[in-house]
């Protein structure tokens, strides 16, 4: 089973964090069945850039970005060559080390 390191964010996962994927499973299910509470305000429907991450390890296994996804990346903040929608992002039996943006363009979140 492939695992994911999440790298250290000061309010979504303080120390890190490394868990379990399943294979064929996206990244952001995998970090919100892990406790990992990642935006994802359009509930994953490829209509925001909420949940985007920066894959700094093992990005080439990922399946590959579709034009939607790219087009909407071009609005996230911090984008980076090897930035992902995670809620589009599927692993595979790579594993993975991927960064949590400091910042994301949602303005309002639930509970904060």
């Amino acid at each position: 089973m492939p695992q994911i390191i999440v790298l250290p964010h000061a309010s979504l996962c303080p120390d890190g964090d490394a868990l379990d994927a399943a294979s064929g499973a996206t990244i952001c299910d995998s970090l919100l069945a892990a406790g990992i509470e990642l935006d994802h305000a359009c509930e994953q429907s490829c209509a925001c850039t909420t949940c985007h991450i920066i894959v700094r390890e093992g990005f080439a296994s990922l399946n590959a970005s579709t034009e939607v996804e790219d087009d909407l990346l071009d609005k996230a903040w911090g984008l980076e060559p090897q930035s992902r929608l995670a809620c589009q992002a599927i692993v595979d039996g790579t594993d993975l080390v991927i960064e949590i943006p400091k910042y994301s363009i949602n303005m309002v979140k639930e509970g904060h």
